[in-house]
């Protein structure tokens, strides 16, 4: 009987970590979609320029005003900037 509850247990706390994972995959993209990538671009264009083009000090400074960028994101814009 005891066996019988800890496996209900661990299902029903399996399923409530998948839907909060799931709804926080959402909340993310949905932050995303919010963001306005002309505002970051603006903002790392005024970091390159303060950082006498310094890659990873403007870099480090956008993700730090725009924490819901990846590392990737952030580098693709700083390829966008230099072109």
């Amino acid at each position: 009987m005891t066996t019988i509850i800890i496996w209900v247990m661990g299902a029903a706390l399996l399923l409530i970590n998948i839907l909060l994972r799931t709804r926080i995959l959402r909340l993310e993209a949905r932050l995303r979609e919010l963001s306005n990538p002309q505002e970051q671009l603006a903002f790392l264009r005024k970091q390159a320029k303060s950082t006498q083009n310094n890659k990873i000090a403007a870099i480090k400074a956008l993700r730090k005003q725009y924490p819901e960028l990846s590392l990737m994101e952030a580098n693709k814009l700083w390829q966008q900037i230099q072109q």
